[in-house]
C-alpha cells in the first residue's frame, strides 16, 4: 500500500492564509499604540482600558482597540493611497481620542515607553485574547507596557508581499534607529534609543524573522504551529516584519511610536517608498538579504546606538554610519515618494534624524521631576 501525503499547497491552505488580493498597490495603513495617563498622579500611567473603551464615541469604532496592558490602547487608520491622508485620519483619531479620555480626567501620550514605569503597577486587559497571552506569557505579561508604530504596505499578490517581506527586513534596522524613541525606563537612562525594542523581545514570536522561498512556504511553517495548537492564530507571530493575509499587506512593526504626527508621517513615507524601491527596483543585492546573523546584528546596534549607529555593510565589509547609508537610501527611494505623492514627507527624514525621538527625551534631565515634566510634554505633543 502506499504512503498518502497530504497536500500542503497554495489550494490547500486553510482559510486564515487566503490572501487578499483586492487591496491596491503601495496603499498605507497606520496602526498606533498609545498611552494612557492620569496627571493628576504625576502624568503616570493609568490602567483603564475598560473605562475608557466604554466611553469612546462613535466615530471611534473600529478605529479602537485594546491592547495587552490596561494603560495602552491602538488607534488604527483606513488604508489610504497616500501618506498624507493616512497622516490626516491618524491626527483626527487623536483628537476624538483625547476629547473621550477628557471626560475621564485622563490624558494621552506616545512615545516607545513611559519614563517612570513599573513593572508592579502593570495590569493586563480583561479581554480573552489578552487574558490568553497572560496565560502562556505568564510573567512576562507583566512587564512595563511598550509603544510601537505598525505600518501596512498594500502588496496585491502573495508571493510578491513575500518578496517584499525578504527584502524590507534589510532595512528594519535603519528604521528602526530612525524611530527610536524609548530611551529611558523606571526612571533612568537606559543607554539605549529604543528600550522598547528589548523589552517586548522578552516575548515568544518577537524579533528579526528568517527569510521564506515562497508565500507556500511561510504558509506552511505557521500552519504547522497552528495546527499542532501552539498558536491559536497568525496574529501571535509579533515579528518586526509580517504578512497580513486578511489585509493583503506586509506590516512593518519594527518602530518606536512617534510623538509627533509628523514623525509618523515621515517614517511611514519612507516604508512605503522603500516598499515600492523594492518591489520596482529590487534595490538590495540578495546576498544581502541572505545575511541573517548581519542583519541581526544591525538590528542590535540600530536600537542601542540609535541614528547614531554605525551598521554592517556587508558588500565593503565595513561598519558605515547610518547617514551615509540613509543619504544613498533616499537617493534611491526619491523617484518612488514622487510617484507614491510622498516626496514631501520622505524630505522631512534627515531633519527627523538629526532630532530623533531619543535625542529630544535626553534634553530633560534623567531624575523624577525632570522625566515627569518630560511625559508633560509628551502630553502637549499628542495634540499636535
Amino acid at each position: 500500500m502506499g504512503t498518502h501525503v497530504e497536500d500542503r499547497s497554495t489550494s490547500a491552505k486553510t482559510a486564515w492564509a487566503e490572501w487578499n488580493t483586492t487591496t491596491r498597490p503601495y496603499t498605507v495603513g497606520l496602526e498606533e499604540e498609545v498611552m494612557l495617563l492620569d496627571p493628576r498622579r504625576r502624568w503616570a500611567l493609568a490602567q483603564r482600558i475598560d473605562d475608557v473603551l466604554e466611553t469612546l464615541p462613535d466615530e471611534l469604532a473600529g478605529h479602537v482597540s485594546a491592547e495587552t496592558h490596561q494603560a495602552a490602547i491602538e488607534l488604527t487608520t483606513d488604508p489610504h493611497a497616500s501618506v498624507a491622508a493616512a497622516a490626516g485620519q491618524l491626527r483626527r483619531l487623536r483628537g476624538l481620542l483625547l476629547g473621550a479620555l477628557a471626560e475621564l480626567g485622563l490624558r494621552a501620550a506616545v512615545a516607545g515607553t513611559h519614563p517612570l514605569a513599573e513593572w508592579s503597577e502593570t495590569e493586563v486587559t480583561s479581554a480573552s485574547r489578552y487574558q490568553m497571552i497572560h496565560r502562556t506569557m505568564r510573567d512576562l505579561a507583566m512587564r512595563e507596557p511598550t509603544f510601537a508604530l505598525h505600518v501596512h504596505i498594500g502588496v496585491p499578490d502573495p508571493d510578491r508581499a513575500i518578496e517584499l517581506y525578504n527584502r524590507m527586513r534589510v532595512h528594519l534596522p535603519l528604521l528602526l534607529a530612525l524611530s527610536g524613541n524609548s530611551p529611558f525606563w523606571r526612571g533612568r537612562d537606559s543607554g539605549f534609543a529604543s528600550t522598547r525594542t528589548f523589552l517586548f523581545q522578552a516575548f515568544p514570536r518577537t524579533g528579526l524573522p528568517r527569510r521564506y522561498g515562497s508565500y507556500d512556504e511561510w504558509v506552511e511553517a505557521v500552519d504547522l504551529q497552528i495546527r499542532a495548537g501552539a498558536l491559536p492564530e497568525p496574529t501571535f507571530l509579533w515579528w518586526d516584519v509580517r504578512p497580513q493575509p486578511r489585509f493583503g499587506t506586509i506590516e512593518v512593526r519594527v518602530m518606536d511610536a512617534q510623538s509627533r504626527v509628523a514623525d509618523t508621517s515621515t517614517l511611514a513615507a519612507l516604508v512605503q517608498s522603500i516598499a515600492r524601491l523594492e518591489l520596482e527596483d529590487g534595490y538590495v543585492a540578495d546576498h544581502i538579504v541572505r545575511a541573517e546573523e548581519v542583519l541581526a546584528e544591525n538590528r542590535f546596534i540600530a536600537a542601542r546606538d540609535g541614528v547614531d549607529a554605525c551598521l554592517i555593510d556587508t558588500t565593503e565589509e565595513s561598519l558605515r554610519p547610518i547617514h551615509e547609508l540613509l543619504t544613498e537610501l533616499l537617493e534611491a527611494a526619491f523617484p518612488h515618494a514622487e510617484a507614491l505623492g510622498c516626496a514631501g514627507e520622505l524630505a522631512r527624514v534627515p531633519a527627523l534624524s538629526a532630532a530623533p525621538g531619543a535625542a529630544r527625551q535626553r534634553e530633560y534631565p534623567a531624575d523624577e521631576t525632570g522625566l515627569v515634566t518630560l511625559v508633560h510634554e509628551l502630553a502637549v505633543a499628542f495634540d499636535c
